[in-house]
């Protein structure tokens, strides 16, 4: 029996960090459990996220991978949550800002759901639009700021053209209040919509819109969240998908059967309700249309 200390998320994430860390420094399974005083089979199974690690071990790793300093800090802090029942990542708290969890799991991925009551998906958002969301949700931040934070948006999006390891499949289901609440800058929504209509030309890439027609739903009081699922581990067995919420001061991350089966049934609902691909594109294509002939 593996000891389970309810959520996986940290120690999976952990581990991943952990062996591209020593991937970097090009040392092997055996020096690293020579140095812990362990059996190689232990590290492997720190890597792979099946136990939970004591800091002390992370901190030993750390100073024989070389890892830097803030690096180090940001392990052991999520070394410390892998014990814990449940896991809540707030920003600048224990775990630092700079340590990007999601993108982390993102990237590990195998297939992404996203649904959006609001806004595009930054995965699928055009420049002007993402310029637009950054101002509006941190007013305070000035050009350089606003820059970096699309900066790495851009980054993330690479996501979708990488050739190895193949891109995830992204399904989207975006509200169809989201397609028409514009941005103040002229021309910017209707980019952004020309962009939603190539991203759904591409074969691992759905975008789908959930009429207004629709009425209520499943998800009319969950807000947006992210199912992220992943391949199996070198042995076959399947790794627990895990859901994504963020909020305005941290971000929610949930893995227990319970919570993915109610996820999963709430996706199913939303996707009945939703539009198809190709009707997608029809509203989108008249949304360009009435926006273009408005300006």
């Amino acid at each position: 029996m593996e000891p389970d200390a309810g959520s996986t998320v940290p120690r999976r994430q952990l581990g991943r960090f952990l062996r591209s860390q020593r991937e970097v420094a090009n040392i092997t399974i055996k020096v690293a459990a020579d140095e812990l005083e362990c059996s190689s089979q232990k590290i492997w199974r720190i890597e792979k996220g099946v136990v939970p690690v004591r800091a002390t071990d992370v901190k030993i790793l750390c100073q024989l991978y070389e890892t830097t300093a803030d690096m180090t800090a940001g392990l052991i802090a999520l070394a410390r949550e892998t014990k814990a029942k449940g896991w809540w990542h707030a920003y600048g708290d224990a775990v630092p800002g700079w340590f990007e969890l999601y993108v982390g799991l993102e990237g590990a991925a195998t297939r992404v759901r996203k649904y959006e009551p609001a806004l595009i998906p930054g995965l699928l958002q055009a420049h002007a639009y993402m310029e637009s969301v950054i101002r509006a949700d941190r007013p305070d931040l000035d050009d350089a700021d606003v820059q970096r934070r699309m900066a790495v948006k851009m980054e993330r999006q690479g996501l979708l053209s990488r050739h190895f390891p193949p891109p995830p499949h992204l399904e989207v289901i975006i509200c169809e209040g989201a397609l028409r609440r514009a941005p103040a800058v002229p021309g910017a929504m209707a980019q952004q919509l020309w962009h939603l209509l190539k991203a759904n030309e591409r074969p691992h890439v759905s975008v789908r819109a959930l009429p207004l027609k629709a009425g209520p739903h499943r998800a009319s009081v969950s807000g947006a969240f992210t199912i992220l699922d992943f391949p199996p581990d070198d042995a076959g067995r399947q790794e627990p998908s895990t859901i994504y919420s963020e909020s305005l001061t941290g971000a929610l991350y949930l893995d227990k059967p319970g919570e993915i089966e109610t996820y999963d049934a709430v996706w199913a609902d939303l996707a009945e309700k939703a539009l198809d691909s190709h009707e997608t594109d029809k509203v989108v294509t008249t949304l360009i249309e009435e926006m273009n002939n408005r300006e």
